[in-house]
């Protein structure tokens, strides 16, 4: 099978998974499930003491789904312009409307539509190991980021534990995201990525009891 008809492979699987999960998926689980809301608001809340120490006034979040995380965060930095790309095409629509303040377009992070340059700050949680060419994200990434800019790029950890927890996950309350880790790296594989692309690791730190890595990241 040549690389053409993998990417097509993987395409194909993303976008079934995609047309499975509900639009207001993260609102409502927060509301619904103890178990999303214990993950996300700790997620949250420590992407938001990341930025206390960031000036930034622009900010684009790859992998928005239905804006849920970008919105948190604007509502905690008003002062920058708020950008979420997603290539979940219902939860793009649904994001313009609950969050007309922020811009939301349907977009894939290997094909940004971007200028160079364009924003000192850019989020990625939980979504490249989902993405088609990671590789190829990461450098229009970077592409896209400003030269003092920050990347804080999180995943899960691929430790033991996240793995015995995502397997039960699987077979429980989240089996719409079944065969959804199209890359599931360890954190170890992961930074070899993003140092094979050039990017500066300023930090590395763990979260959820060891089960998310978070990078923080430089040109």
């Amino acid at each position: 099978m040549n690389s053409f008809d993998q990417d097509g492979l993987l395409k194909h699987k993303l976008y079934t998974i995609w047309s499975k999960v509900p639009i207001d998926y993260y609102q409502k689980g927060v509301k619904t499930n103890i178990f999303q809301w214990a993950w996300h608001r700790h997620k949250i809340n420590t992407a938001k003491k990341i930025l206390k120490g960031i000036d930034f006034s622009s900010c684009l979040d790859i992998g928005c789904a239905s804006g849920y995380m970008v919105s948190e965060i604007s509502e905690s930095y008003p002062q920058a312009k708020y950008f979420g790309v997603d290539v979940y095409g219902k939860a793009i629509q649904f994001a313009k409307k609950v969050y007309p303040h922020i811009e939301f377009a349907l977009v894939s992070a290997d094909n940004l539509p971007f200028k160079s340059s364009s924003f000192d700050l850019i989020i990625c949680y939980e979504t490249i190991e989902h993405m088609e060419n990671p590789l190829k994200s990461l450098q229009n990434i970077k592409r896209v980021l400003k030269s003092n800019g920050t990347l804080i790029l999180a995943m899960d950890s691929g430790n033991l534990l996240f793995r015995v927890v995502w397997f039960i996950w699987e077979k429980t309350f989240g089996k719409i995201w079944q065969g959804s880790h199209l890359h599931p790296f360890h954190h170890f594989q992961l930074e070899n990525l993003i140092q094979s692309v050039g990017f500066k690791i300023k930090k590395k730190f763990f979260t959820h009891f060891g089960m998310e890595v978070v990078f923080i990241l430089n040109k």
